[in-house]
C-alpha cells in the first residue's frame, strides 16, 4: 500500500509528518486528512490561525496529492439518498 504524510501548513511554517501512514488511494487518504482535522478542531478550536491551516497530504515521492484548508472540513456533505424520484 501506499505511504502518505499529512503535513499542517499554518501561515508560513509547515509541520512535517516523518512517519506517514499507509492507505489505500488517494480517497482514503482525503478521508484521513477529514477525521484529522476534525479531531484537532474539536480538541483545538479555539487557536485564532487554526481555521486558516491547511493539511498538505503527500505521497512517497513528495508529490502534493491534496491540500485540505481546515475550514473546508466544517463544510457539511449533502446527504446522498438512495432513492431517486
Amino acid at each position: 500500500m501506499p505511504r502518505y504524510f499529512f503535513n499542517t501548513r499554518i501561515g508560513d511554517e509547515t509541520i512535517p509528518d516523518t512517519e506517514g501512514e499507509e492507505l489505500r488511494d488517494p480517497d482514503h487518504a482525503w478521508e484521513v486528512a477529514k477525521a484529522m482535522i476534525v479531531d484537532l478542531l474539536e480538541d483545538e478550536g479555539d487557536h485564532p490561525k487554526l481555521l486558516t491551516a491547511a493539511l498538505i497530504v503527500t505521497d512517497q515521492q513528495g508529490e502534493v496529492v491534496l491540500e485540505f484548508p481546515f475550514s473546508e472540513a466544517l463544510i457539511e456533505e449533502p446527504e446522498i439518498s438512495s432513492t431517486r424520484h
